[in-house]
């Protein structure tokens, strides 16, 4: 046997279902393979098209997809694609459907028929190919080759029919409960009714129980309580980093090492909803307690749950970031992820879901970009944290969405000895995210600019400075920064100078009537009696701006009652929500800013999910005649409310606004 042979038999040795064959049939197998070179975008097998051939995946990943383009899986390296159209029963996932009803073991027919589904590739791939009649003859020996594909066959059919059947909010809406899956330590949130029982440990147990607990029953994150109360977590990681490497005695006790007062989950979360939480967080397991139980824990959710849950979803993509390299391999993925989160908005998903897949996948990216600088510069000299600002900040990215970001900096930071770093560092950063795809701030709001990167102190200071003195220039820069949120690094560090900042701010009359005035400065396009205003001139002639006169006002309303209310929270329906908690906006006015948010929003990811799909730059300028008359009387009813709340912001804070 060649060298060549001999790598291919070792390799397939290693991937279901060779590795069950006879040492003979391997060793016989790779002579009656060829081995084909596909670029990235190249189409391997074209639905409706006859195949016969089975495809291993050598090297590299391809997709496949049904005949509208959902993506129903990514098969990579060891995996395989083609065998149904060559395998007994109609109807699987190349087109016919391996081991369906009738054909038993040994009844192998060389029934090569079209495919249902297109396979493309994803990356640069290199395969095995093995003809049909060679699959055949081999199923005709090996029955249970015909088995495991008949398994792969009815689990991609399942997805695809699931798919079709539903809209892509139905899966952005499934809950934790749903997902019936457990992380290792239980199921993800049925640990009571359906799965494996939860495994948790007391408190007071040492390291060395735990980790024979933990070997045990094959998990890698415990559930720490005292009683029934969830008190912490603890992590194969915590063992490593906080008893190994810190050198602690076994008898450690699991309170002194366990990460303590853990986030939460809760059966009725949305899956997507946890995802957000670890994503910005940087965690991979979330617990699940019930409330109805008092809080007791009921399982635990696991990232890789989600993501086996989810592979037809953006997030899976942002996941991908994690294995990314090079700017073309970032780039491909947001791309894919701005195409499939168009397809989600097209097929009913709200627009917060879609704006929250997009933030995901941008804050993915930044998270990556910052991990492959350290790697490259070295480990930060002092302590610091990257935080988003702006859309992003506010979990709120369209198709559109520019960078805005800065650097919280520890007080220990020292310009003369530390600033080549974090120079270095955000300029990578800030290259990064526009060669992928994330184009710079105009303002130049930006990390890789040294005005905003600063010590904690001096941007308490700064936000001190727009709070207690708020020129209107000043206040353009602060109102996008009271939309700080952090992504990678110290989490304290950011949140502590938005806290200190929301808190200066709640008190400063002047900096609110500052923000009233911009938010009332530009008037929704509407006429005297209802009529929708369009420009008459330029680029974008008969168009109306659904950012300035519409979206930008939400926000900023948003956020000034936020900020007189003294909340934290980014998210602009979180804000509005809030103020009305608070008593600073009314309960309708709440629910009518929220409503027009939404059809606002809706409106301007579904005008730029179509420009992304014919190779358009996105932007908000919408059309009314393009729009049907249900959406042409919501886009006035939206603009009706915000001119309302506007008029009363410029009773209530009676500044100049122009």
């Amino acid at each position: 046997m060649s060298v060549e042979l001999d790598e291919v038999r070792r390799f397939l040795a290693g991937q279901e279902p060779f590795t069950h064959l006879p040492d003979a049939e391997l060793r016989s197998l790779p002579s009656s393979m060829t081995m084909t070179y596909v670029r990235r975008g190249q189409t391997v097998i074209t639905s409706g098209e006859d195949n016969d051939h089975l495809y291993i995946v050598r090297s590299g990943a391809v997709d496949v997809m049904d005949d509208s383009g959902v993506l129903l899986d990514r098969r990579g390296t060891g995996d395989s694609f083609g065998y149904s159209t060559m395998l007994p029963g109609r109807g699987g996932h190349g087109g016919n459907s391996a081991g369906s009803a009738g054909s038993g073991p040994g009844t192998a027919v060389d029934d090569h028929g079209p495919s249902r589904y297109t396979m493309v590739a994803v990356e640069d791939s290199l395969l095995l190919v093995l003809p049909g009649e060679a699959l055949v003859d081999l199923v005709g020996r090996h029955p249970d080759i015909a088995r495991y594909y008949s398994g792969l066959s009815v689990r991609i059919r399942a997805d695809s029919e699931r798919l079709r059947s539903s809209s892509g909010a139905d899966m952005l809406r499934r809950t934790v409960a749903d997902l019936g899956t457990g992380s290792g330590a239980g199921t993800g949130a049925g640990a009571r009714d359906g799965g494996r029982v939860l495994v948790t440990v007391d408190s007071g147990v040492t390291v060395a129980v735990a980790a024979q607990t933990m070997a045990r029953h094959g998990v890698s994150c415990l559930p720490v309580v005292v009683g029934d109360r969830l008190v912490g977590i603890l992590t194969d990681r915590d063992l490593r980093n906080r008893v190994l490497a810190e050198g602690r005695d076994a008898a450690t006790p699991v309170s002194e090492v366990m990460t303590p007062g853990p986030v939460t989950v809760e059966p009725h979360t949305t899956v997507f909803e946890a995802m957000l939480r670890m994503s910005d967080l940087d965690i991979h397991h979330l617990p699940v307690t019930d409330p109805e139980a008092g809080g007791a824990p009921v399982g635990m959710l696991a990232a890789s749950d989600v993501m086996r849950t989810l592979r037809s979803d953006p997030i899976y993509l942002a996941a991908d970031l994690s294995k990314a390299t090079t700017a073309a391999q970032m780039r491909r993925i947001v791309k894919d992820a701005a195409q499939m989160a168009a397809g989600f908005i097209e097929r009913g998903a709200s627009p917060d879901e879609v704006s929250g897949l997009l933030t995901v996948g941008l804050d993915s990216l930044a998270r990556r970009l910052l991990v492959l600088a350290e790697e490259e510069l070295g480990p930060p000299p002092v302590a610091y944290g990257f935080a988003v600002v702006g859309s992003q900040g506010r979990r709120a990215a369209g198709f559109a969405s520019d960078q805005d970001n800065c650097l919280v900096l520890s007080d220990d930071y020292d310009p003369d000895a530390h600033g080549d770093y974090f120079r270095s560092l955000s300029d990578r950063v800030c290259d990064g995210l526009a060669e992928a795809g994330q184009v710079r701030c105009p303002g130049d709001m930006m990390a890789s600019n040294p005005a905003w990167r600063m010590t904690a102190g001096n941007w308490a200071r700064t936000f001190h400075t727009w709070t207690t003195a708020p020129e209107p220039d000043a206040v353009l820069h602060a109102q996008t920064f009271y939309d700080m949120r952090v992504v990678h690094g110290s989490r304290e560090l950011v949140e502590s100078v938005h806290r200190s900042a929301v808190a200066s701010a709640k008190g400063s009359g002047r900096l609110h009537a500052q923000l009233a005035a911009l938010a009332v400065r530009r008037e929704p396009p509407l006429g005297v009696f209802r009529g929708l205003v369009v420009r008459r001139g330029g680029d974008y002639a008969n168009t109306l701006d659904l950012k300035k006169g519409g979206i930008a006002a939400v926000v900023q309303i948003a956020r000034l009652y936020a900020l007189v209310a003294g909340v934290t929270a980014v998210g602009t329906g979180q804000r509005l929500s809030a103020a009305a908690a608070a008593g600073v906006l009314s309960q309708q006015g709440a629910r009518d800013l929220t409503d027009a948010f939404g059809v606002l929003t809706g409106l301007a990811l579904r005008h730029q999910a179509r420009q992304l799909r014919l190779g358009e730059p996105a932007d908000y300028a919408v059309s009314p005649d393009s729009l049907g008359r249900i959406e042409r009387e919501n886009l006035r009813d939206a603009f009706g409310i915000i001119k309302s709340i506007q008029s009363s912001l410029a009773t209530a804070y009676p500044v100049r606004s122009t």
